[in-house]
């Protein structure tokens, strides 16, 4: 019981953590802290996640938001400036915005069961169906991987197009450079 509250507490620090660092990146005209701070931000998010016991979102969130939209970012900083042009000018209509949504989603959370409550409808309907009834439906004797291949097959896709996407980015704008250096002859062995 004891490791449960410690972990609870850990991901409430966490959680306060992210939203402090989100408020700070908005306020930053530095662009390159704010990209640095985007990844520390998605590094601790894909933390969170693991203590969530959702380690393959957590698995994504790292690779595409600590790894490749730093080096993306990174990469953008190399074609412009480091600092913004001109001061941001807020919107109060636009900040009410964020607010009432914030607060409507937080109220949409108010009806959902309590995290990790194994009375759950998850827990008590579509569990035990997977546990009893995986093997013979899906024929792979592995619960975690009949569920990650069959029953949410169209989520595992969407998560491993979304990181070879990101790969795919990463390698054309790192080896966008290599490709220019050769035709411009800095690159090559050519007499």
């Amino acid at each position: 019981m004891g490791e449960q509250i410690l972990g609870s507490l850990v991901e409430m620090v966490l959680f306060a953590f992210i939203i402090c660092l989100a408020l700070y990146i908005a306020s930053l005209r530095s662009l390159f802290a704010a990209a640095m701070l985007f990844g520390i931000f998605s590094l601790i998010s894909a933390g969170v996640l693991t203590l969530m016991d959702a380690v393959d979102v957590a698995f994504t969130e790292a690779a595409v938001g600590a790894g490749i939209s730093t080096v993306l970012f990174l990469g953008a900083l190399g074609l412009t400036t480091s600092e913004e042009a001109a001061p941001v000018k807020h919107r109060w209509t636009a900040k009410l915005v964020v607010i009432a949504t914030g607060l409507m989603l937080a109220y949409g959370t108010l009806d959902m069961p309590a995290y990790g409550d194994p009375n759950a409808p998850i827990h008590r309907h579509v569990a035990p169906h997977y546990l009893e009834d995986s093997s013979e439906e899906i024929g792979i004797p592995n619960v975690v991987t009949s569920v990650l291949a069959s029953y949410r097959g169209y989520d595992t896709f969407g998560e491993t197009t979304v990181v070879l996407t990101a790969a795919v980015g990463a390698i054309l704008l790192l080896g966008g450079g290599a490709s220019r250096r050769r035709e411009d002859g800095d690159g090559g062995d050519e007499e």
